[in-house]
């Protein structure tokens, strides 16, 4: 088994990039590469790859280039391009001048079908697509050859310069290679390998009307970029054997493909057309939504680039599929954001509370840490004074046996100020709601313990009403209710199982005035509520926060349980 220097195995990628090394396969080089194709916006399924594709060439001295495969533009888009781009590089990774796209080789793809024609290897086939499908037969019987797959060299050359004059409707031609109609492996039975496409491209216009398919495109272009090892996902297993035809057919520089197993998360879909669904159809507002698995979606909940990253080290690369829980990687954000999240306070549904013996016209400058885990984020000061706000869920008028917080009666601690006792209780004399709560304070008590040494056994965050800044905050839950979402009735599709409560807004949060100067992008952790980001939609005057995970940890309560059952 191969290891690194500190006897940690490597996985087989790394073990097989090792092995290359040593015999020097590639010349001790190594180059990877990220290919997405800009017809959505990348998902935390991608970040396993960027991170494998561009942690492999780091690690071993090696480059990684970003290559679009865009090879289909009835789909794809320019703000697609500039999406990946921006999320690739807020994930940490940069490709520096290596940029490609696969419509830069159009011109050299087009030569490659030339010389495959010239040596009896491709043709161009007048079948349709249902007349093609049906031609290939199944996995126990052999497909029926083409009738046009006799065409002379001549005729086959002809036909594809004309296909891309544009003499051709959409659908007419195609231009298959010629394998084996009776290989094991269907995509070896005369795959297609250009199809006649009139739609515009958003890098070459109109220049082209005929387009590679993506077998075709994507070998000869890692070919092409000098590539060495060429990671995929599984699903792409099948498609090698295809992949090294065409090199070898061509007798051109022939990368490695190796596959490795794809991301799945529960409570989630990574198909880009599901995702495409759920944003066109309205189920969500956009590809950034914060409730979407998209790179954007997560950046804008307030995911942080190095809690995805040691999330996509956690489950390392497989062989065989299989189902991360989405609890995982809510434990690594709340890693990483305890370490880095100033501590704050904020009232989500705000009960009004006034201090009966406390001076009317006296506010006081609390002492606050900033973050308990880092001491070099120091303090701040806090407002405190006679009419507070506290969490109307921190409130019972007849509690049970072991309520800690308000209740008539109830002495509690006030988060870095004093100890209050709840003396009578105000109700709208029409609906019964509870409205405001009088209490009295010790004032013996300030920065939250008693000289005399009494204790209680609840602990309240607050905001000062009369300094309190008004936000509107989002509570995220998981889009999905099943772990599962593919799980559903005939008939049915992924879309039954989405949360019908994956969001609820409060409008009338109240957060404390520290954040009178809160950014988009800017992460907290609102005391006892758990991780907020502010939203872009934020204005000064208008605060929006939405929240990243809650405090509890579901993944961190497994991990103990397992812990205690082996006796550790």
């Amino acid at each position: 088994m191969t290891t690194t220097d500190n006897d940690t195995p490597l996985d087989f990628i790394r073990a097989t990039i090792v092995k290359d090394l040593e015999t020097s396969k590639y010349g001790g080089k190594v180059q990877t590469r990220f290919p997405p194709e800009p017809n959505g916006y990348l998902h935390i399924g991608h970040a396993k790859s960027i991170c494998l594709n561009f942690g492999v060439a780091n690690e071993f001295n090696g480059v990684c280039n970003l290559r679009f495969d865009d090879t289909n533009p009835s789909k794809e888009e320019i703000e697609y391009v500039q999406s990946i781009e921006e999320d690739v590089r807020w994930l940490g990774f940069d490709w520096d001048d290596r940029l490609y796209f696969a419509s830069d080789y159009f011109e050299r793809l087009y030569d490659f079908a030339v010389q495959l024609i010239k040596i009896g290897r491709a043709y161009v086939c007048d079948l349709s697509a249902d007349e093609i499908r049906a031609h290939r037969g199944t996995l126990t019987e052999p497909g029926t050859e083409s009738p046009y797959r006799q065409r002379s060299v001549e005729e086959n050359l002809d036909l594809f310069a004309r296909m891309r004059a544009g003499e051709f409707e959409d659908g007419s031609r195609v231009l298959r290679a010629k394998i084996d109609m009776a290989s094991p492996n269907l995509l070896m039975r005369d795959p297609v390998m250009f199809r006649i496409l009139h739609a515009t491209h958003h890098r070459t216009g109109d220049e082209w009307c005929i387009y590679p398919m993506y077998d075709f495109a994507h070998g000869l272009s890692d070919s092409i970029e000098g590539v060495t090892h060429s990671l995929c996902t599984l699903e792409f297993e099948n498609n090698r054997p295809l992949y090294d035809w065409f090199l070898d057919q061509l007798a051109v520089y022939h990368p490695q493909q190796i596959e490795f197993a794809r991301l799945n998360l529960t409570h989630t879909v990574l198909s880009k057309r599901k995702l495409r669904k759920l944003v066109e159809q309205g189920y969500v507002n956009g590809w950034d939504d914060p409730r979407m698995p998209t790179l954007s979606g997560l950046r804008r909940r307030g995911y942080t680039p190095e809690a995805i990253r040691n999330f996509c080290d956690r489950i390392g690369v497989a062989k065989t599929n299989s189902v991360v829980e989405i609890d995982l990687l809510e434990h690594f954000v709340r890693q990483d954001l305890n370490l880095r999240a100033p501590r704050v306070m904020a009232v989500l549904n705000p009960l009004r509370v006034v201090i009966d013996n406390y001076p009317e016209d006296q506010v006081e400058e609390l002492d606050a840490r900033n973050n308990p885990e880092d001491a070099g984020t120091g303090s701040r000061k806090i407002p405190f004074s006679r009419v507070l706000y506290v969490e109307r869920d921190d409130f019972l008028e007849e509690p049970p046996k072991k309520w800690f917080r308000l209740a008539p009666g109830r002495e509690v601690r006030l988060k870095h100020a004093y100890y209050i006792t709840c003396t009578r209780v105000v109700k709208d004399e029409n609906t019964g709601e509870v409205i405001e709560l009088h209490c009295t304070y010790d004032p013996e008590t300030r920065g939250g313990s008693s000289p005399d040494g009494r204790k209680v056994r609840g602990t309240l965050h607050w905001v000062s009403a009369a300094h309190a800044l008004d936000a509107e905050v989002r509570l995220y839950d998981r889009l999905f209710a099943s772990p599962n979402p593919d799980d559903v009735e005939e008939g049915a599709d992924f879309v039954a199982n989405l949360n019908p409560n994956s969001v609820n807004i409060l409008k009338s949060g109240k957060v404390e005035p520290s954040l009178a100067g809160a950014l988009p992008g800017m992460r907290y952790q609102f005391l006892r509520k758990g991780y907020f980001c502010v939203d872009p939609d934020s204005s000064e005057g208008a605060l929006v926060f939405n929240r990243t995970v809650s405090l509890r940890d579901s993944w961190a309560k497994i991990k103990r349980g397992l812990n205690k059952g082996q006796g550790k």
